[in-house]
């Protein structure tokens, strides 16, 4: 009996000695996995920003700025697309911070915390240019309609008739659903994905910390 007693002690430091080595290799994967994916999301940040400057370069802006022959619009537009560029920046420069960091962490508890804000500035990054344009939309639509002079004949037709008008706004409002939408989605698969993920890998990790 007593060397059963023995066998079984010695068992179960081996039974717990297997499951240390497991949690670690389990940590080391998803330490690796979710290094991988916060690269990613600097990646795509990056080149996403390349894609938008890339289609600025077919589009002449200052030409049809030119057309309303308003300066005080066409400077505050100018200043609106500064400083969309500068907040893009500082989320660039946050994703990079955010990947640096997690490929340096070495506690499962301190993985979690980098985990949880990584997602929140992926949150915030596509709220933020849901929002840009959502405002750079409804913004070219009232300069179009107001300041245009190319659209000065369609904008004094609509304005005789109220069923006009409500048609025009209609239209108006599903355009930009339609396109808002798609912009959403857009981020939804770009983004939404790995944040998945990312959600996947905190509740692994959740398992190992308790």
């Amino acid at each position: 009996m007593k060397e059963l007693d023995l066998l079984k002690k010695d068992w179960k430091k081996k039974e717990n000695t297997f499951e240390q080595i497991s949690e670690t290799e389990i940590y080391k994967m998803i330490h690796k996995k979710s290094s991988s994916i916060v690269k990613w999301i600097f990646i795509i940040s990056v080149l996403e920003v390349v894609l938008w400057l890339s289609v600025s370069l077919f589009f002449n802006t200052d030409l049809e700025l030119e057309k309303l022959h308003n300066n005080t619009l066409t400077t505050w537009f100018e200043v609106l697309t500064i400083v969309n560029y500068v907040v893009i920046a500082v989320f660039i420069i946050l994703f990079y911070r955010n990947y640096t960091k997690i490929t340096t962490t070495v506690t499962t508890k301190q993985l979690m915390n980098d985990i949880l804000k990584t997602r929140k500035t992926v949150q915030y990054y596509v709220w933020y240019n849901l929002g840009m344009f959502g405002i750079s939309m409804i913004m070219g639509l009232v300069f179009a309609f107001f300041y245009n002079p190319e659209t000065a004949v369609l904008k004094d037709h609509i304005l005789k008739s109220d069923m006009a008008i409500i048609f025009s706004i209609l239209v108006i409002a599903l355009i930009f659903l339609v396109f808002f939408g798609l912009f959403w989605l857009f981020y939804r698969l770009l983004y939404g994905i790995l944040l998945k993920k990312l959600h996947t890998n905190y509740n692994e990790l959740k398992k190992i910390d308790l």
